[in-house]
């Protein structure tokens, strides 16, 4: 590999990095959209910062648009709190206005100027390593490494600070507030930090690819896990992950970097969505359908304790009279039986002792606990579920 191929990497995988650790707190937060929402907005404050500086590489720009993130946020949290419309319609309202300022700037003031659509939305990566950052004459590497680098530190330095009180105040705020954690000071701090970051990166990989590097992959560790810490973990492997293999297929099909990346964001999360353990869509028709077949096992025990008469408790009536197709009536009697429930004489269903007792248990329990599930009595008796 060249040296331009390695630190078109590196950036790729400081960005993915900077990017996945608020992207896990926006998600958790339900606010992914507001990632999307600073990443357009930020435009009039960089425009501004050059206009005043009348250079593009001025720390001011950074600033500048960090706070344009965080006016963006502010707008829309006032447009909600009026009740009048709904979070995702305030983001709708804010961040287009705001993004269009910034075109109209530009097209008032810096007329000479054109707005590259590839830049300014889709970014490119492989001019990046061309950009240097230079002390002195010396050359110590390219400028967007070390701004995603110290953005980076700045990032895991606050969450090593403050993980206590971002994890409580992102799963219960009352709880913070009572705690003496202000929910409002570590909301603006998250999002001044999302915004440092998406300003950072914009220049280097554009604004569909720090949205897609912020929520993609905290989206998928949320199916994988119910662990904080582990999420963050895993959101940041997935994104270094898509940087990297996005890089190389993008070479292979001499393709934009970002797109590739973003490509590969989407199909890894596709492939947790549909084959997550728990969450994943697979795993979630496997229990519906395994508690659809619980259910009629319960309604098939429950009749059997309710009737005495062999007849109604022949094997051909569950055809007959209950109405099962042949495949359900099996199902459901060979769980019976892998469970010891019944016991089969001429064709005959009868009631085990277990059986009973499992039957009697979660009849009481229903009678006695409408609204709660009956889950801890079937793993009680159940050895197999269905």
């Amino acid at each position: 590999m060249s040296n331009p191929q390695i630190e078109i990497q590196l950036i790729a995988a400081l960005v993915a990095v900077s990017c996945a650790i608020p992207g896990v707190f926006l998600v958790l937060r339900k606010m992914a959209l507001i990632s999307d929402a600073i990443s357009h907005s930020i435009l009039p404050g960089i425009v501004l910062g050059f206009f005043i500086t009348q250079d593009l590489n001025s720390p001011v720009l950074i600033i500048l648009a960090a706070g344009t993130g965080i006016i963006t946020v502010v707008l829309v949290e006032r447009i909600q709190k009026t009740g009048l419309v709904k979070e995702d319609t305030a983001i709708g309202l804010v961040f287009p206005a705001l993004f269009s300022i910034g075109v109209l700037l530009i097209a008032k003031n810096a007329n000479d100027i054109h707005l590259d659509v590839d830049a300014v939305l889709l970014g490119e990566l492989a001019f990046a390593p061309f950009d240097r950052f230079l002390l002195f004459g010396a050359d110590l590497g390219p400028k967007a490494a070390w701004i995603m680098g110290v953005i980076l530190l700045i990032t895991l330095l606050l969450l090593y600070l403050f993980f206590k009180e971002l994890k409580v105040s992102t799963f219960d705020v009352g709880l913070s507030s009572a705690l003496g954690f202000s929910p409002a000071i570590l909301h603006y701090g998250l999002m001044s930090v999302s915004s440092i970051t998406v300003v950072g990166a914009f220049d280097a990989v554009g604004a569909i690819l720090v949205v897609a590097l912020m929520i993609a992959p905290a989206a998928a560790a949320y199916l994988l896990t119910a662990d904080l810490k582990k999420m963050l973990w895993i959101s940041v492997c997935f994104g270094v992950f898509a940087a990297i293999s996005g890089y190389w297929l993008a070479h292979w099909l001499d393709a934009s970097i970002a797109g590739s990346i973003t490509t590969v964001l989407a199909l890894v999360f596709l492939l947790v969505y549909f084959f997550a353990p728990n969450k994943g869509v697979l795993s979630v028709m496997y229990r519906q359908k395994q508690q659809r077949t619980e259910v009629s096992l319960l309604t098939f025990l429950l009749h059997l304790n309710n009737h005495q008469e062999e007849e109604e408790r022949h094997i051909n009536h569950l055809r007959e009279h209950i109405n099962w197709q042949q495949v359900k009536a099996n199902t459901v009697v060979k769980l019976a039986l892998d469970n010891n429930l019944i016991s089969i004489t001429n064709e005959v269903i009868s009631l085990t002792q277990k059986g009973l007792s499992f039957t009697q248990a979660a009849l009481e329990y229903i009678i006695t606990n409408k609204d709660d599930k009956i889950e801890h009595l079937k793993d009680d008796f159940f050895l197999f579920r269905g």
